[in-house]
């Protein structure tokens, strides 16, 4: 005998130009907590605001379950105990996506390249890809990033421009170097940019004990400053002193 599935009520928004991502996310996650859903459109701007008045309700989707209101999307998250996402909490989340895809790409770059990834190729085009990549959060809003830069590193502090340079050089280190070009150039890039960057948080974090938000992958992340982004400019110190070291 097939057990009877809890049925729970959905009303949101689906009309000919849009479609509310929230009701389609509280039907996706009604289905996967095992719920067969009545799923309700409100196809006209008319219809929803009369749906809105008469249940004392400001946004849609709206969901009931066993008669009762639940709410909205968050407060369906709620409801099912799955913590609601802080923007304000700190998280590393950004970099480890970054130095995760960073490794997966140095891994098909290598294979590709050499027949193998058991080569010591993979360390410098790991380092070359992660600073592509992490150049690119920063050039997404260079504006946003010398903020947060200007707060920590010692020669921006100094030299403003230079705050407005470094997510440009960063990139053009890195494409330089996965393509194995202009050793002269990009090396001196990655040993300068790295060791003043080395400098700037150690001296932030660990001289001075400020708490900072660190600018390594945009202006706008949670990422805290501090072993991580001194990880990063080591790694680019030492990708420096390694092209120009291949250089003689």
């Amino acid at each position: 005998m097939s057990e009877t599935r809890e049925t729970a009520v959905l009303y949101r928004m689906v009309m000919p130009n849009h479609v509310c991502p929230y009701g389609l996310k509280s039907k996706a996650l009604l289905g996967m907590k095992g719920f067969d859903v009545e799923d309700h459109w409100l196809e006209t701007r008319e219809e929803t605001d009369a749906f809105l008045e008469e249940h004392n309700v400001k946004t849609s989707p709206q969901t009931w379950i066993n008669g009762e209101r639940v709410g909205g999307y968050d407060d369906l998250r709620d409801y099912f105990d799955i913590p609601l996402d802080d923007p304000d909490e700190t998280t590393f989340q950004p970099v480890i996506a970054i130095f995760s895809v960073a490794l997966l790409m140095s891994l098909a770059v290598t294979l590709i390249a050499n027949g193998t990834v058991l080569t010591l190729d993979i360390f410098t085009r790991f380092i070359a890809i992660a600073m592509v990549l992490l150049g690119i959060q920063k050039l997404q809003d260079v504006e946003q990033f010398s903020t947060m830069f200007l707060g920590y590193d010692l020669l921006a502090r100094k030299w403003v421009p230079y705050a407005y340079i470094y997510p440009f050089a960063e990139t053009l280190a890195g494409l330089l170097m996965i393509a194995a070009i202009l050793p002269w150039l990009s090396g001196p890039i990655a040993l300068f940019i790295g060791g003043v960057g080395a400098a700037s948080v150690f001296k932030a974090v660990y001289i001075d004990k400020r708490e900072l938000k660190c600018a390594c992958v945009g202006g706008g992340s949670n990422v805290p400053l501090g072993f991580v982004s001194l990880t990063e400019n080591v790694m680019m110190l030492l990708m420096g002193i390694i092209t120009i070291a291949s250089l003689f």
